[in-house]
């Protein structure tokens, strides 16, 4: 996360040998004095934004035998003496503006100067007599665009509007605002590695409400988690997927770290209050909804296989459910109830674990019961439960409202439904049974075969 330039107290380093600064937000051009470091065997400023010529001093050191410049915005021509002539030793790809005279670094070829000089010569006097008309044509150009900017402000000011969420610069001072002070009140949830607030962001004079996970520095490997979590969000695009809006690292007024996510916030509750309705708060209850018909909770279900499956399958490196980068062989990663036993004996996180802790989740939502129920013990879970039913037990472990239809069900789909909700649920007990094993060799290997289990069984229900 380091920006600026260069420091040119770094050529003062004369017996630096292995500088790897890669990865950062560093720009600018490369200092003159880097060319005092002449004991430097090991250089790599990759991913960066720095720019300017490639130095020719870089030639010069002798025993530099690994430099990689690639991923910056370097441009002009590639030296082509000492560690520049072995094309194993360097890296330069993702420059776009450079070039090379020599083929072995796969660059486009430098152009000479009189080659330049002729082509731009032709290419004027094609131009020329092109101009005039063009002159015109301009003129009536601008004089449409003054008459068709008024239709399209309002257009204009919508697409300003989004494009500024994606840009938004936020301070601690104006998270802590928008939290209250990061108020008790406005606390959602806690986990690993810090706290989730609602709050709302009064930015150009107007209200939005957000989400603001800011991490705890306390915690071991929090540093670690928020900038594995940056990683993993900055890149992924999904209509199920809460949308990050930006991002702050900054410190507090005390000097210390601090980090937080900001996420769009997502007024119709969690699925927890959704299931469980909260009680001994009146306003929570009358803010959720008491139950959820079957075929709302199916569509549920099938929008989480769906987002699963995307992080799974369809990102340029999977992503497990459980961003977790501390290596630990003390804890386990995970909620309590919802983790795969297999993270409690060897720890690494897997797709295939929430695969795991996905049946867990669909199991609940359609028993109407945690897998932490006091029913629960050595001898019975979640699972040996709901599979003990399927022998003719269905619409006795099934929750209540599931049964009845819900409020919200359309009246036509209820006429001699019991048969077709019993065959219903129990296909979806069967798939959550399946992801719920608790052998990694048993269970439902991919959630892209329980998203299209899952869609097939709305299919059939739906008619």
């Amino acid at each position: 996360m380091l920006s600026g330039e260069l420091p040119s107290s770094l050529g003062g380093c004369e017996s630096l040998e292995v500088l790897h600064l890669q990865g950062n937000f560093f720009n600018g051009s490369i200092p003159l004095s880097i060319s005092s470091v002449r004991g430097i065997r090991d250089l790599d400023i990759s991913r960066n934004n720095f720019s300017g010529e490639i130095p020719k001093f870089l030639e010069g050191f002798r025993i530099l035998s690994n430099l990689n410049l690639s991923f910056n915005q370097f441009w002009g021509v590639v030296p082509t003496g000492g560690v520049f002539k072995n094309a194993s030793a360097i890296s330069v790809v993702g420059n776009t503006n450079l070039c090379s005279p020599v083929a072995n670094l796969k660059l486009p070829k430098c152009k000479s100067k009189e080659t330049k000089k002729r082509r731009l010569s032709r290419s004027l006097k094609l131009i020329l007599p092109l101009v005039f008309g063009l002159a015109l044509l301009g003129i009536a150009m601008v004089f449409s665009y003054f008459f068709l900017c008024s239709s399209r402000k309002k257009r204009k000011e919508i697409s300003l509007s989004t494009l500024g969420n994606t840009i938004l610069q936020v301070s601690y001072a104006t998270l802590l605002k928008a939290t209250d002070g990061f108020l008790e009140a406005n606390l959602i949830g806690a986990g690993s590695f810090g706290s989730v607030y609602k709050g709302v962001l009064d930015e150009d004079d107007k209200a939005q409400l957000v989400v603001v996970k800011v991490f705890n520095f306390l915690r071991h490997g929090a540093s670690r988690s928020f900038i594995a979590e940056c990683e993993a969000l900055r890149n992924i695009r999904h209509r199920n997927l809460v949308k990050i809006i930006t991002v702050c690292s900054s410190v507090d007024f005390h000097g210390n770290d601090f980090k937080a996510l900001v996420y769009e916030f997502m007024d119709n509750g969690s699925l927890e209050e959704w299931l469980h309705p909260p009680t001994g708060t009146e306003e929570l209850r009358d803010h959720v909804p008491k139950n959820l018909s079957l075929l709302q909770s199916l569509e549920i279900v099938i929008g989480v296989a769906c987002a699963l499956d995307y992080l799974h399958n369809h990102c340029e490196t999977p992503i497990v459910h459980s961003i977790q980068s501390q290596i630990s062989s003390v804890g386990i990663r995970g909620t309590v109830g919802y983790a795969a036993l297999e993270y409690g004996m060897w720890g690494e996180v897997s797709t295939n674990g929430d695969v795991y802790s996905f049946g867990i989740m669909l199991l609940e939502m359609f028993t109407g019961k945690r897998p932490t129920n006091n029913m629960f013990g050595d001898s019975l879970n979640l699972h040996n439960f709901v599979k003990m039913a399927l022998l003719g037990r269905i619409t006795e472990i099934a929750d209540a409202p599931l049964l009845e239809g819900g409020t919200n069900e359309n009246p036509n789909q209820c006429s001699g439904r019991t048969h077709k909700v019993e065959v219903c649920l129990s296909s979806i007990f069967r798939i959550g049974i399946a992801c719920y094993a608790e052998s990694v060799t048993d269970r439902l290997k991919n959630i892209n075969d329980a998203a299209s289990e899952l869609h097939s069984i709305r299919n059939t229900f739906l008619g």
